[in-house]
C-alpha cells in the first residue's frame, strides 16, 4: 500500500513533464516562429509565402495536430506502464 502513492507521484510527474514539453513546443512554434522570429524568416519561401507567415498560418496548425497525436500516444503508453489503462 505504501508503494501506491509513490507510483501515483511518478505517474503525475511524468504526465506533467509531457504537458510541459508539449506546451514548450506549442509556444516555440506559435509565438517564436510565427511572431517573434517572423522578420528573420521572411527570406525563406515555402509554397509561395515566407516561412514566418507559413508557421503562423499552416505550420502552427500542423504542429498542434502533431502534438495532439503525440500526447494521446504517449499518455496511452504511460497509462500502460503504470497500470491505469482503460
Amino acid at each position: 500500500m505504501a508503494e501506491e502513492p509513490q507510483n501515483n507521484n511518478a505517474y503525475w510527474a511524468a504526465n506533467v513533464r509531457i504537458i510541459l514539453i508539449s506546451l514548450t513546443i506549442w509556444a516555440s512554434v506559435s509565438f517564436g516562429f510565427g511572431i517573434i522570429l517572423r522578420p528573420a524568416l521572411m527570406g525563406i519561401s515555402v509554397g509561395g509565402a515566407d516561412l514566418g507567415f507559413w508557421f503562423a498560418q499552416q505550420g502552427s496548425i500542423l504542429t498542434f495536430l502533431g502534438l495532439i497525436f503525440f500526447y494521446a500516444w504517449r499518455m496511452n503508453k504511460l497509462d500502460a506502464e503504470h497500470g491505469v489503462e482503460e
